[in-house]
């Protein structure tokens, strides 16, 4: 899926009632660990049901409309894409944090990467 169709995807359906910003993460492999070694490329798995529990546990967050997440599994070059992220809601006061939040979370407890 491309980063474009994700977004379509995700305002497809919104409640835009309760809609006042979306932000979204387009999350890739880049070069270099973060420890400064250099990367060729990366192995991803990810346990589905974790992430859906982590949507879950977003959606249900103050001010928040809708939450989606993408990851994709497999080996990846630099640039490739690794995921999507999506959050609605209300303010800005609420959706910068649970964007941070969510991504950091899936990436602690959904995600298990592998540098090459």
């Amino acid at each position: 899926m491309k980063f474009e169709e994700f977004v379509t995807k995700f305002k497809a359906n919104l409640d835009y009632s309760k809609t006042g910003m979306i932000l979204f993460h387009n999350g890739i492999v880049r070069g270099v660990s973060r420890d400064g070694e250099k990367v060729n490329k990366l192995l991803i798995r990810k346990n589905n049901e974790k992430i859906l529990e982590i949507i879950k546990e977003f959606s249900l967050k103050k001010g928040i409309s809708k939450v989606d997440v993408e990851v994709f599994e497999g080996e990846f070059s630099i640039g490739e894409n690794l995921m999507y992220a999506g959050v609605a809601g209300d303010i800005r006061d609420n959706v910068f944090p649970a964007l941070e939040g969510l991504v950091n979370k899936i990436k602690k407890e959904a995600v298990f990467k592998e540098e090459l």
